[in-house]
């Protein structure tokens, strides 16, 4: 961005691949719901079952992955699963073209693809940390982060219209060719990458596939934060279908209502995105992480009490510009935390670990709320994850002390994103 700090050519290509590929998932919101009903013709239970399934098996499948990506060359990695999902995605529209799309293979690509995304994700925090000295790591993750809420501002309206004009398979393909352009810009970055030097014994053992858990979970102070951010996203994450629900069911909202209530709020995380490595200098990053870790947890029950018409559609837009903006703040200063107190040898197990079990988390509380929703009603539902939220900021780490090695302050971070 104009006027930001400069972190060099091959970061450049680096945030343009994640930019593109930000952009094409955005456009591609909600597209296998959107299949599966409007396509194939399926009901709640396997739409249910297609959003949980696909985070549960992918994050499953995903537990070896992390040794293997840990040892190879992180780029060629990222390519690959780049590749892997731009392949899996078109295949959803080559078989529409040709009569021949079903409902399990929906499921099967929405396995392979999660699958791939937890891949990418470790290689990209492992590629990023060795690209980058550490005093750089939070305003790459800041500008990650606005990235992504900027993405989800924009996208999933201009998925919409062009669902409206071309059909329910276009945002596929647009989010398929994204992941095509994210591989090219990848591969454009140049420069050497050294393959990294397998210590211990020369193949995979089952120690190898814990590893990323016994080290999360023996740091004082990623383990608090692991704990705290699998269940607030949890959490989060299972409330949305009882409020789609809710508000295009029991409320009569319509469609474009219910996206313009979601949409606006992102601009809550680009802000706080841009503003994290500012707070950071200012207050240091234990106190940035326990404050806005708080007041994330703080928003959600606002939810219960949205009412029909203009004053629910206000109500809701106050409450995830609050949720968003606070979301915006941490997001980048946990990812930095987490690449600074893990060591270059295992990041990408680390990274792995995390992202499988929140994959995991989620899906399991999905299933759970779905079933609260069904026997207490979706508003009480959404009631009772707002107030086991207001409990998280307990497993925030209480003193800075807890980071190992004292970078409760960082320095040199400077200038805007």
């Amino acid at each position: 961005m104009a006027g930001g700090r400069t972190l060099g050519r091959r970061f450049g290509w680096l945030w343009a691949a994640f930019a593109v590929s930000s952009y094409g998932t955005g456009i591609g919101f909600g597209a296998f719901p959107l299949i599966a009903v409007l396509v194939l013709h399926s009901g709640p239970a396997q739409v249910a079952a297609l959003a949980a399934a696909g985070r549960a098996v992918g994050a499953l499948v995903a537990v070896p992955l992390g040794p293997w990506v840990e040892f190879r060359r992180k780029r060629p990695v990222m390519v690959a699963m780049d590749l892997t999902r731009f392949a899996a995605l078109m295949s959803v529209p080559a078989a529409f073209a040709l009569g021949r799309l079903g409902f399990a293979q929906l499921l099967v690509v929405s396995v392979v693809v999660a699958t791939a995304d937890i891949a990418f994700r470790a290689a990209g925090g492992a590629y990023l940390k060795g690209l980058l000295p550490p005093a750089d790591l939070l305003v790459a993750n800041s500008r990650f982060e606005s990235t992504t809420w900027t993405a989800t501002m924009v996208g999933p309206p201009l998925g919409g219209y062009a669902i409206g004009l071309f059909g329910p398979v276009t945002t596929l393909v647009a989010n398929a060719v994204s992941y095509l352009l994210s591989a090219l810009g990848i591969r454009a970055i140049g420069g050497s990458e050294p393959v990294p030097v397998r210590t211990g014994a020369p193949r995979l053992r089952a120690r190898d596939l814990l590893e990323g858990w016994r080290h999360i979970l023996a740091h004082p102070a990623l383990r608090p934060l692991f704990l705290n951010s699998i269940v607030v996203n949890g959490l989060i994450m299972a409330s949305e279908p009882l409020l789609a629900v809710l508000l295009l069911d029991s409320l009569g909202f319509a469609p474009w209502q219910y996206g313009l209530v979601f949409a606006a709020p992102c601009i809550g995380g680009l802000v706080g995105a841009r503003l994290a490595h500012r707070l950071v200098a200012r207050f240091g990053r234990h106190k940035v992480l326990r404050t806005a870790g708080a007041l994330r947890a703080c928003w959600p029950l606002g939810l219960v009490f949205v009412q029909p018409g203009v004053p629910g559609i206000v109500l809701i837009i106050v409450v995830q510009l609050g949720l968003v903006t606070c979301c915006g703040v941490f997001n980048p200063v946990l990812a930095t935390c987490r690449l600074d107190h893990t060591d270059p040898g295992r990041v990408a197990r680390t990274l792995t670990a995390w992202s499988v079990s929140s994959s995991a988390a989620i899906a399991a509380m999905t299933a759970v709320w779905g079933l609260l929703a069904a026997l207490i009603g979706p508003r009480t539902a959404i009631a009772v994850a707002g107030v086991v939220l207001l409990a998280t900021p307990l497993l925030l780490p209480r003193r800075a002390d807890r980071y190992s090695r004292g970078e409760d302050q960082l320095p040199g971070i400077k200038g805007g994103i």
